[in-house]
């Protein structure tokens, strides 16, 4: 089975029920975890969850099998996560399915795969099998997914608010989610008792803007200017940031880059083009300035080094949390620095 970001919700329920080896892949992450745990939780008897990683199954390809088809301790029912780069699952899975795919349910989230990559090519044309693929929403399909998310939690909120918090989740659905909830709870609200939510009880809850959060060392970083970086790094550290959160925040504009510059093509007027994304509102409009800079300078196979360059480093500051700070923080200096204007 395939399945798009846009048509997964139609299909998931079968798909649970059906299928046995899921891949979720495409520029947004957010998307596709976020479809992960919707499939985790349709399933009849999920029970303890296993994660592995990408790289564990590269150095290892049949221990995916063997988890698979093996029982916990206690006999309980089990489903694998897996967390991977790529194609970096791609022999494992093709061990896997070579042979009888019973067993646990095993969940793959790629990210930087794409549902034309080897191993979505295993595994497309079965029957005991779902491929989806994810691409980063805009602003106005993440407001009416907020919109969604407030019913259930007793929240009733307008347009222009569901935009903030998209907008300050910085189009991400599960952080997006995370201000919902905390909206719910400062309200007391409920579905048997429903609130209604407004801007000053965005900012008691201390939701911010994005402007407020990472979005000002996102745009100092990927425009190359160098100048400003120590005094946002500093900021960074004061405010004590996530460094992970951070990275996501940069994966997440880079995978925006990545659409925008597939919509544009190879020969388009940057300025020109950002300005109709403007006009149809697939762009916010203060995003204007900062957008048409950094296509400028990320495009092509420089963007794509650039996406790499993060998802490399996102797997090692999970690897390293104690010196997760400092990493990011070189890292950041590089890509600055390469992206600077040359004099």
């Amino acid at each position: 089975m395939k399945a798009t970001g846009k048509d997964f919700r139609s299909l998931a329920a079968r798909a649970a029920k059906d299928a046995r080896v899921f891949f979720f892949c495409g520029p947004d992450e957010a998307g596709a975890s976020d479809a992960a745990h919707a499939i985790a939780g349709l399933l009849a008897d999920p029970g303890e969850r296993i994660e592995l990683s990408g790289a564990e199954l590269k150095r290892d390809p049949v221990r995916l099998g063997d988890e698979a088809r093996s029982t916990s301790l206690f006999g309980e029912s089990r489903h694998i996560w897996v967390r991977a780069s790529g194609d970096e699952v791609h022999d494992a899975v093709k061990t896997l399915i070579e042979g009888e795919v019973a067993g646990c349910p095993v969940l793959i989230v790629a990210t930087g795969a794409t549902d034309k990559s080897r191993t979505a090519k295993l595994l497309a044309n079965r029957d005991d099998s779902l491929v989806a693929m994810f691409w980063p929403p805009d602003l106005r399909s993440v407001a009416d997914a907020v919109r969604q998310m407030a019913g259930p939690a007793g929240l009733r909120l307008d347009g222009d608010l569901a935009e903030r918090i998209a907008r300050a989740a910085a189009l991400d659905t599960r952080l997006a989610q995370s201000e919902v909830t905390k909206l719910a709870l400062y309200l007391d609200a409920s579905p048997a008792a429903p609130k209604t939510a407004d801007f000053d009880a965005l900012e008691a809850i201390g939701a911010k803007a994005e402007d407020d959060g990472f979005a000002s060392l996102v745009n100092v970083v990927l425009a190359g200017e160098v100048a400003k970086l120590p005094g946002e790094l500093r900021r960074m550290h004061e405010l004590g940031l996530n460094p992970v959160g951070v990275l996501l925040a940069f994966e997440r504009r880079a995978a925006q880059l990545a659409q925008l510059a597939a919509r544009m093509g190879p020969r388009g007027n940057v300025p020109a083009f950002i300005k109709g994304e403007v006009a149809a509102r697939r762009v916010f409009w203060k995003d204007d300035r900062d957008l048409t800079r950094q296509l400028e300078r990320w495009r092509g196979r420089r963007l794509g080094r650039l996406t790499a360059r993060l998802m490399a480093l996102h797997r090692t500051l999970l690897a390293n949390s104690q010196n997760a700070e400092l990493l990011l923080s070189r890292e950041l200096g590089e890509i600055a620095r390469v992206a600077a204007p040359r004099q």
